[in-house]
Parts: structure tokens; C-alpha cells; sequence
């Protein structure tokens, strides 16, 4: 079974009478789990379609996106790792939509796998309140961010992609709903 292809049975409504973190982070991983849901049971061909022209979304495209941005603000900002992109770069910043030819189980694996990292380097923070930092490449500044604006725009990321994937999933296949 293909790693798209799995329905994510760790999928849970986030916690209602739980603390700011935890809330946070249920939302968050409920968003995930969505979009795994959205993704599961579709071929190579339908996870790489663009049914929607112009645009150029594709859920696989999608997934690689959101890879990179758990690995950019999880690693890089939050963890101060410094890693490149896994496709995405600085002279192409849309790159892992460029999806035509892309693996969908090398992608779901990436994804799956800084999904997993960020779970980790969250569970470590000592609060909410640990900080980050974002080096412009253009100009050195330095821009700060506080673990719980990291989470509220992950949330935020995913929600806005979820609706993406409703409309690519019911172009593709019909399937609606969460």
C-alpha cells in the first residue's frame, strides 16, 4: 500500500477544555490528518492532476508544499537548522508544485516525516513562548517568531490548503465533505 494511499486513523476532533498548547496542537494535527484524508485512496495520475485550469495546484503539488513549510518553519525558524528545500530553492520558490513528474510516495514520506520532526520539536519547546528566527537572505534581517505564532499559522496554512484540496478532491473524483 502506496503512503498516500493510507487512511489516517490517527485522525481526532482537537481537544475542547484542553490548555493553549494543547488546543494548538490538536488543531493542528486534526489539519493534518485532513489532508492526508484528502490525498487517501487516489492514483499517481489523480494525486498529480491539475483539474482546475489555470491554476496550477495538484494535491501532490500540495503535499510537497506543505513539506516544505513544515521543514521551513519547524527546522529552520523554530529549530534554527538551516536546511535547503527539498525542492523548493531560492531562485525557484514554487517549485514543489512543479509536480508533473513528482513521486507521490517519496512526497508523502517527506511530508509525513517533517510532520513527525515538527510533533517532536514542539513536544520539546519549554512553552509557547520559545522564539524563532527568520534570516531574510535579501537584506539580514532578522524576524522573530514565538512557537505559538508558529502553530496559529500552520493551522491557518493547512486550513487555507484544505479548501484547496475540497476542490481538487471533487474535480478529480466527486468525493466531498471533510
Amino acid at each position: 500500500m502506496d503512503a498516500y494511499d493510507r487512511a489516517d486513523a490517527a485522525r481526532t476532533e482537537p481537544l475542547r477544555t484542553a490548555d493553549e498548547r494543547a488546543t494548538l496542537v490538536t488543531f493542528l494535527d486534526h489539519q493534518r490528518a485532513t489532508f492526508a484524508m484528502k490525498c487517501a485512496g487516489l492514483t499517481t495520475e489523480q494525486l498529480r492532476a491539475r483539474p482546475l485550469l489555470p491554476s496550477e495546484l495538484s494535491l501532490l503539488g500540495l503535499a510537497r508544499h506543505l513539506a516544505e513549510v513544515e521543514r521551513g518553519w519547524f527546522r529552520n525558524v523554530l529549530a534554527d537548522e538551516d536546511r535547503p528545500g527539498y525542492w523548493r530553492h531560492e531562485d525557484d520558490r514554487s517549485a514543489e508544485f512543479e509536480a508533473e513528474a513528482a513521486d507521490p510516495d517519496e512526497a508523502f514520506e517527506i511530508w509525513r516525516g517533517e510532520c513527525e520532526h515538527a510533533r517532536q520539536l514542539v513536544a520539546a519547546a519549554d512553552s509557547l513562548d520559545v522564539l524563532g528566527h527568520y534570516r531574510r537572505s535579501s537584506d539580514g534581517t532578522d524576524e522573530v517568531y514565538s512557537l505559538r505564532w508558529i502553530l496559529t499559522h500552520m493551522i491557518e496554512e493547512y486550513a487555507r490548503h484544505n479548501g484547496h484540496a475540497d476542490l481538487l478532491r471533487e474535480h478529480l473524483d466527486g468525493r466531498t465533505g471533510e
